[in-house]
């Protein structure tokens, strides 16, 4: 028999802020007990059934396919069901997603005349996933004992975690309820503990503005902004946190004045790692999340499709790529700003999840902002604006030797498309926002011209780094105020959403 926590039944309700509680009831109640049972796991104890707890539901039914919208709810693109039916999805990590799961919960109850039913769900929490930000008790483990593990608790599961509801693959089976998310709860957990892998930092640092680089002078030059804002007692920021969880705090800021992360803020400061991880992050911290992260995802399209694939279960409200491009045309120079606004994928990593016949758009929300902030930051306008950035197509390949390959086919399917730059991984990052519903864009500057004899020399090299990280950087920053400014809803737009889109953001 199962060595389960106390059940819990389900319960319906029709306020929002109630049913988040029976959420984190259910939740933290199945995290209390596997956390106990591994404790006594480690000591050497024989458990009494093979342990097991479950994630709580969400759970929706509708009988019609009207519903009440309220005006102010009226334009937006999520937050309601395609039709007559019964809906739900599993939940994790009510501390970290409190915010937005009231948010849909009141959407729900507010687009249609029904109650919520919150429960415990026949899905089990893999007991990796109930572990703390640095429990690593299973560390103390015998290999015997380790490899005993699988009898007595849930593993990670991968046939629970795919994206087949993303992706617009997913059927449900005879029965069987339509989903209410994009991502089921194991799924979220097994990104929340990439992303600590990967970026050095907690989830809970995170904000709803992700900026993607692949050369690390923009992240030096970031670091270098976010200390200047801390020592700055009327910066909007609130904190800037480094690899590690290194936390800088801003000057003047009272302990216990931040409602959000007052625990985390007044807490431990983070240890700086001995190296840095794969693809570090750093966050510019704002009181309601809506700061600035910013990501050297390094080169590539893999790594810029296994950032993106977790970064997305955190629902920002955009993500941009600033780096640096090959420029493909003559008339263009060293410096010169490129606004994507199409896509030549040849990255290949996504090939199988979006297939190549899918368009990829440009959002106009997206471009109208960065091409203002390419303006208030350089100073130029009309004719003098478009002399120093081109919007255009950019491609990019998985294969950073591409002007090596024979015959010239790259250079022909270049110009077929009319590219005016290339890199290896403004495709994928775009292609995945466009995939999980992500706003997205890109912004990059080019830095060679190999198609005219224009390679990166050391002196040039040099020169174009002093010259433009900065000024490219607070483009991307000053894009992102533009975005914030008008407010996240309007970001969510209806070209992100299917035919039968899931309700939750």
């Amino acid at each position: 028999m199962p060595y389960m926590p106390t059940f819990v039944a389900p319960a319906r309700f029709n306020d929002p802020v109630a049913a988040l509680e029976q959420v984190r009831l259910i939740y933290d109640g199945g995290l209390t007990h596997l956390r106990d049972a591994m404790a006594r796991f480690v000591a050497g104890e024989s458990l009494p059934g093979r342990v097991r707890a479950c994630y709580p539901f969400v759970r929706v039914h509708t009988h019609t396919v009207s519903r009440r919208t309220p005006a102010a709810n009226a334009w937006l693109s999520y937050g309601f069901v395609a039709g007559p039916g019964r809906y739900e999805t599993t939940l994790t990590r009510p501390d970290l997603f409190e915010r937005y799961f009231r948010d849909q919960f009141r959407l729900l109850l507010e687009n249609h005349d029904v109650e919520l039913e919150i429960g415990t769900s026949t899905q089990p929490i893999p007991i990796h996933f109930s572990f703390a930000e640095n429990d690593h008790i299973e560390g103390d483990l015998s290999p015997e004992r380790r490899a005993l593990m699988r009898d007595v608790f849930d593993l990670p599961d991968l046939a629970a975690m795919d994206d087949g509801i993303a992706n617009g693959t997913f059927e449900a089976r005879p029965g069987e309820a339509q989903p209410l998310a994009l991502f089921t709860a194991a799924r979220v957990d097994y990104s929340l503990h990439r992303l600590r892998h990967y970026t050095g930092t907690a989830p809970e640092w995170f904000q709803n503005f992700v900026l993607f680089t692949n050369y690390q002078f923009y992240i030096d030059e970031f670091v270098r902004l976010g200390r200047e804002a801390m020592a700055d007692e009327k910066s909007e920021y609130i904190a800037f946190i480094e690899p590690g969880n290194v936390v800088t705090r801003r000057r003047g800021l009272a302990a216990g004045s931040s409602a959000v992360y007052g625990s985390l803020l007044d807490g431990s400061q983070g240890t700086p790692p001995g190296r840095l991880p794969q693809m570090p992050a750093y966050h510019l911290v704002r009181e309601d999340c809506s700061g600035i992260t910013m990501v050297n995802i390094g080169v590539g399209p893999a790594n810029a499709k296994t950032i993106t694939d977790h970064v997305a279960v955190l629902r920002p409200h955009a993500w941009m790529m600033l780096g640096h491009c090959a420029g493909l045309r003559q008339g263009q120079q060293l410096g010169d700003y490129v606004l994507a606004h199409a896509y030549v994928r040849e990255d290949h990593v996504l090939d199988e999840e979006l297939p190549l016949w899918v368009p990829i758009p440009a959002l106009s929300e997206i471009q109208l902002a960065l091409e203002k902030a390419v303006a208030d930051v350089t100073g130029m306008e009309g004719p003098a604006l478009k002399k120093i950035m081109r919007t255009g197509t950019v491609a990019s390949t998985d294969n950073r030797n591409w002007e090596l390959l024979p015959g010239n086919q790259p250079q022909r399917r270049f110009s077929q498309s009319r590219a005016v730059a290339l890199d290896m991984e403004s495709a994928t990052i775009a292609a995945n926002g466009f995939r999980f519903r992500v706003p997205y864009g890109t912004l990059l500057c080019v830095s060679d011209k190999p198609l005219h004899g224009e390679i990166k020399l050391p002196g040039m090299a040099n020169h174009f780094y002093r010259e433009r990280v900065e000024q490219h950087l607070r483009i991307g920053m000053a894009a992102i105020d533009v975005l914030r400014s008008e407010g996240s809803t309007r970001l969510h737009s209806r070209k992100l959403r299917s035919f039968a889109e899931v309700a939750f953001q």
